[in-house]
């Protein structure tokens, strides 16, 4: 069959040149890490969560017994017994002790390392508002806030809690891709006799058998045998890849009918997988980073709240003459509400929460800061082939020369003649024929192939050819209604022929089928304002066809993979923030250039290596869908970076006291209520990203 004017080129090609870069240790080991510090965190959320628990169930009596809640209630009489204010600080010298452990525990390890930060200034704040109190139950005049104390720790808690569990939803996320390799492989011995071993222990250029059905446990290339490929856990591509002798395996595929024989070519943490689940580590890593900028924020909010402490004092001593008792008063509030709480969780939270749900999603992100940036993309740039388009050849439009015959008849026909041949034309005839209980293929009779010209059989009695432009010449068999198929040639599709009885019946033209999500991706950026524009090392004509049908706003075609990188700059230089997706090794340098490279389809490692971002799914919408994600993920940051602030910039001068001539003044108590109140907001509006 004649297939001169396809020029697909397969994205894998070069990649058997571009082996990843360092050799580390085997999977077991990177298991057993992973396992460690899965474990740590999951024992570190079950203890927030229970200390939680056990603290809210503790700040009942708490509330029943303070003061100003009986006030506030009217319950006065019915709760004061004698000793009540002393049974009110025992139990809340439980809470402090107990459910204040994490916090007093982080202050000592943050002074230890002369690093000051989040967990000081909330061990500062509960031992302020504890030993006040204290001294007020033991004869020092003023107000004791122990309800405000008991709050604001199982707040604290629940913050923390929040925190860590959104953090093991990535975590989850890791265990289960960890789950995809297979414990043991079939090693192949000199011999010929196979060997069960560990696959920690596969060592590169080792020979492993595949049987039927098992999964691939080390990523390699096919040396002998034939088979279908399940890769969908691994891609998000549903349909089985046919693979053969030479082509390259992902460990944690699975293998379909046939028995395979391949060489081992990565190992350990140079595996796709291992690669995958890198990632999601450094997505957390990145996370803390963040968590870092909020500690040293944390450390100049400490040394705010110990000013802002100190001259609160000086100032109602020295200048006011008011009691020592209610300069005291305000130091206390002022120490507790300069607390920053929600400021402290504002950004945290948020990442903790968009690092699971992307995580989730297929969505894996590998720079945080590029994952922000997403949301100032102005043009996004796909690699055609694989990206927008599906990779593989399938019929694209139908042309009738036969009015007795429909246009499923007609690919009926084909598809029973195509369904013996093996060539990518045929198969693409035969994937694009829908089998169903009512509509399955003819039988085949006496089926031959035509060298380069196609393919003959005999189907419910009549000779049925699907051929070649070349053997219509040959055979001196005349085209009508040539304008249409030249239109069709023109847009660099493939044109072969159905015969009937050596009749010209119909036409069909084939092509890289565009995927459906691209066409909803486009308009959904276009809407959006983003310019989609796309890149392809493919002929002008097929450019243009894709570039039509979707409505591009440009595209670029005949780029060779290392001229791909030079296109992305060109349109930077218009001032334009340029995101490139793709899926390639030819496609890496132009990721690295792009301001957001996104990989889609899990491509190659390369392309792994080189993107920011990671589409676990072969679907444009995904694009979509990131920017999407990436702006509210900002808005939320903002929202709870001003909500958190705000409410420090407010309170702080009203708990010192700077109104008190006018008789307003921020209590203990209120300013306690407040700043538990903006924690509160902060946590939940981080949690809101869900919806």
């Amino acid at each position: 069959m004649n297939n001169h004017s396809h020029k697909h080129a397969h994205h894998h090609e070069g990649h058997d040149d571009l082996k990843s870069a360092e050799k580390k240790h085997g999977k077991h080991e990177n298991h057993e890490k992973h396992g460690n510090h899965h474990d740590h965190h999951a024992h570190m959320v079950e203890d927030f969560k229970k200390r939680f628990w056990i603290s809210v169930l503790v700040t009942l009596p708490i509330l029943i017994l303070s003061p100003l809640i009986q006030q506030f209630i009217g319950l006065k009489e019915s709760f004061n017994f004698t000793g009540s204010i002393y049974a009110l600080f025992a139990i809340s010298t439980f809470v402090y002790f107990y459910g204040g452990y994490p916090f007093l525990k982080g202050l000592v390890d943050e002074l230890k390392r002369k690093e000051p930060g989040m967990m000081t200034l909330i061990a500062l704040a509960i031992s302020v508002a504890y030993f006040y109190s204290a001294a007020v139950v033991f004869g020092v005049k003023g107000e004791v806030f122990f309800w405000e104390l008991a709050t604001l720790i199982d707040i604290m808690l629940l913050g923390h809690w929040i925190e860590m569990r959104s953090i093991m939803g990535a975590s989850r996320a890791l265990e289960e891709l960890a789950k995809l390799m297979p414990d043991e492989a079939h090693l192949i011995l000199d011999d010929g006799n196979t060997k069960d071993v560990s696959v920690s222990e596969l060592k590169h250029d080792d020979k492993i058998l595949i049987k039927p059905g098992e999964k691939i446990p080390a990523d390699g290339r096919i040396v002998d045998g034939q088979s279908s490929i399940n890769e969908s856990l691994i891609t998000g591509e549903s349909k089985p890849v046919s693979k053969g002798k030479g082509d390259e395996v992902i460990g944690g595929s699975i293998n379909g009918e046939g028995s395979l024989k391949i060489v081992v070519e990565k190992t350990g943490d140079e595996t796709f997988l291992s690669q995958v689940v890198k990632m999601v580590k450094e997505a957390q890593d990145s996370k803390s980073k963040t968590q870092n900028l909020a500690n040293r924020a944390a450390f100049w909010l400490t040394v705010i709240a110990l000013t802002a402490g100190a001259v609160t004092m000086f100032s109602w001593l020295m200048f006011t003459g008011q009691s020592f008792n209610f300069a005291l008063a305000r130091t206390v509030t002022v120490m507790v509400i300069t607390c920053p709480h929600a400021l402290g969780l504002a950004i945290p939270l948020v990442v903790a929460v968009s690092t699971s749900l992307s995580a989730k999603h297929g969505l894996l992100i590998r720079n945080r800061t590029a994952f922000e940036n997403a949301r100032n993309i102005q043009a996004i740039i796909f690699d055609k082939t694989g990206t927008l388009t599906k990779g593989e050849f399938g019929i694209t439009d139908t042309i009738i020369f036969d009015e007795h015959i429909n246009e499923k008849e007609a690919l009926k026909l084909a598809a029973t003649v195509e369904s013996e041949s093996e060539h990518p034309i045929a198969t693409g005839i035969v994937k694009s024929f829908i089998e169903d209980e009512n509509n399955k293929k003819y039988e085949l009779n006496d089926f031959t192939s035509i060298p380069g010209k196609g393919a003959e059989g005999k189907v419910n009695g009549k000779k049925i050819n699907v051929v070649s432009p070349g053997y219509l010449s040959e055979n001196n068999i005349e085209i009508v209604n040539k304008e249409k198929i030249d239109k069709l040639s023109g847009e660099g599709k493939t044109v072969v022929y159905l015969l009937v009885d050596d009749k010209l019946t119909a036409a069909f033209a084939l092509a890289d089928i565009i995927r459906d999500e691209s066409k909803e991706a486009i308009k959904q950026l276009k809407e959006m304002g983003i310019k989609p524009m796309m890149l392809t090392g493919d002929n002008k004509q097929v450019a243009k066809w894709v570039a039509d049908e979707l409505g591009l706003d440009d595209y670029f075609a005949e780029v060779l993979p290392d001229k791909k990188s030079e296109k992305i700059k060109e349109v930077q230089s218009r001032g334009i923030v340029v995101a490139m997706t793709g899926d390639g090794v030819n496609d890496a340098p132009a990721l690295a250039q792009a301001d957001v490279g996104i990989a889609i389809g899990a491509g190659t490692d390369v392309a792994l290596e080189t993107a920011d971002i990671i589409l676990v799914k072969s679907n444009p919408q995904d694009v979509v869908a990131l920017i999407k994600f990436a702006n509210a993920t900002y808005k939320k940051m903002i929202q709870n970076i001003i909500w958190a602030t705000g409410y420090n910039v407010i309170a702080i001068p009203l708990a010192a006291g700077v109104l008190f001539s006018y008789g307003l003044i921020l209590s203990p108590a209120v300013g306690a209520v407040l700043m538990s109140f903006s924690t509160v907001i902060v946590a939940i509006n981080a949690r809101l990203l869900k919806i």
